[in-house]
């Protein structure tokens, strides 16, 4: 379906909004300056969006700030019910909030539904915890006192939040922020701004009051510097490159904001000598290749025992071979493009790196021949510690093996990163499973398995991966400050 005709029906059904969100109301930008968000597949205009700035930041925040107290004040049933139904709206309008993501994005579509599949569970799961903020009662230590502590919401968010995942990265943000009693101003990608507004028009629609969620997009350093020179914002939770995660963490710093940072990753998947193949093989390629490997948690490294190196590399790329690459809206596509040029460039000077160092390209490596953003999934071989395809992020379809010995080579491998967002091991011994997971300095570890998101679960990664957690009951103490109250005098009748 061509894209005039998509975005036809999208603003038919309400969902394509083209204005940020200050208020509860649509706006424009103040000097009237727009950007195009274009289709990463055709490279067609899908819309034409504010360019905003500082000063629709600060009004924004302003009136975040306002909506706060009686937000706050609500009782937790209240924020509640208004999540649950932004739930419904958001589930109920799956299809066409898919077709946005594919359209801006680029992604499959039956992976974009099942985004806002993942998406809208953190609205659910988060509607549900609102209920659930318990404080807590101290043993005193005198007699004519009382020790409580109390958890009320830290204040209005600054959440920014990347183009890898229009909606699910920030529902993953949102949803416990508004559920603890906190405002806030979203700065999405200024690649795929439209799922959030999509998103936001149905937060209204939800009864969600105006300025309890705000939308401005555009001149990402001025939005940023707004955010953080503000005193009324109180957090910044941010998902996106370790690179701008510092120097969000530098700026906060001048006004003290508490900061959650979702950063890079550099993933192993280490795959042992007792592996079912075939587990292996399957896992391997959904944690590799799910959006065309544009994940932080997509197998950066695919860390291979010698003894099984062999048939792994054969059967892998047999696999890697069928994967169907198109348009996300074309039936069977399991890969769409790359978001950008400049994407797709970095992932031809991490191959180029890789041959000159004595890489061997087993399948792809290069540009598809459908043109525009376009990549071959593709598998590399022999690759070593010194290439760049192991040391950073490719954030494309390129699968590096690499070779080890010993278990005890494999952790050090996997372990030699800055990074430690997710990992991924394949071993059909349980013992060894244990002792590696524990030894695996990441956040996150799925074992057997490649696909591990979940909104019940803790995701977060350590060392220069990130700061603090999102999902689970633990997102929750993100977006909450404790307050411990001493109750003097209580023996006096």
């Amino acid at each position: 379906m061509k894209t005039e005709g998509l975005t036809a029906r999208l603003n038919s059904a309400g969902l394509l909004r083209t204005q940020g969100l200050i208020g509860g109301k649509w706006t424009d930008a103040y000097d009237g300056k727009t950007i195009q968000v274009l289709n990463p597949a055709t490279g067609e205009v899908v819309a034409d969006v504010p360019c905003m700035g500082g000063k629709e930041t600060n009004d924004a925040i302003s009136s975040a700030h306002d909506a706060f107290y009686s937000w706050s004040n609500l009782t937790c049933t209240e924020r509640s019910k208004h999540l649950r139904t932004w739930y419904n709206l958001l589930i109920s309008h799956k299809e066409e909030l898919g077709q946005l993501i594919t359209l801006e994005q680029g992604k499959p579509l039956k992976e974009a539904i099942g985004e806002v599949n993942y998406g809208a569970s953190f609205i659910e799961f988060f509607a549900e915890e609102a209920k659930r903020v318990y404080g807590d009662i101290i043993p005193a230590t005198l007699g004519d006192r009382r020790l409580l502590v109390l958890k009320q919401p830290v204040g209005v968010v600054g959440a920014i939040t990347p183009w890898n995942f229009p909606l699910a990265m920030i529902t993953r943000k949102v949803g416990p922020a508004l559920a603890c009693g906190c405002t806030v101003v979203i700065k999405p990608s200024e690649l795929t701004p439209l799922t959030a507004l999509a998103a936001a028009e149905l937060a209204l629609q939800a009864g969600i009051p105006p300025g309890v969620l705000n939308v401005v997009m555009g001149n990402a350093p001025d939005i940023g510097n707004a955010l953080l020179a503000s005193s009324q914002v109180r957090k910044i939770t941010f998902t996106g490159s370790t690179a701008v995660g510092k120097k969000l963490m530098e700026g906060a710093a001048g006004t003290v904001k508490r900061v959650s940072l979702e950063l890079g990753g550099n993933a192993p998947c280490i795959i042992f000598d007792d592996a079912d193949l075939d587990v292996a093989v399957k896992g391997s390629l959904a944690a590799k290749f799910r959006n065309s490997g544009q994940t932080c948690v997509c197998a950066n490294r695919l860390i291979v025992q010698e003894g099984i190196y062999d048939k792994f590399a054969e059967a892998f790329s047999k696999a890697v071979q069928n994967l169907q690459v198109g348009d996300g809206f074309s039936e069977g596509v399991v890969q769409g493009p790359l978001i950008n040029e400049s994407a797709v460039q970095k992932v031809e000077s991490f191959v180029q790196d890789a041959i000159s160092k004595g890489a061997k390209v087993l399948l792809g490596g290069k540009r598809h021949s459908l043109g525009m953003t376009f990549y071959e999934p593709t598998v590399i071989g022999d690759v070593k510690s010194e290439m760049i395809l192991s040391r950073e992020e490719v954030f494309g379809p390129v699968a590096p093996l690499m070779r080890f010995k010993t278990e005890e080579e494999a952790i050090s491998i996997a372990n030699n990163t800055n990074a430690g967002l997710a990992a991924y091991i394949f071993t059909n011994n349980i013992q060894r499973s244990w002792r590696v997971t524990e030894a695996l300095e990441y956040g996150l570890v799925g074992v057997n398995e490649g696909l591990i998101s979940t909104e019940v679960a803790p995701f977060g990664g350590v060392k220069q991966s990130g700061i603090g957690r999102e999902g689970s009951k633990y997102g929750m103490d993100e977006y909450l400050e404790l307050k411990y109250v001493c109750l003097g005098d209580m023996n006096r009748k």
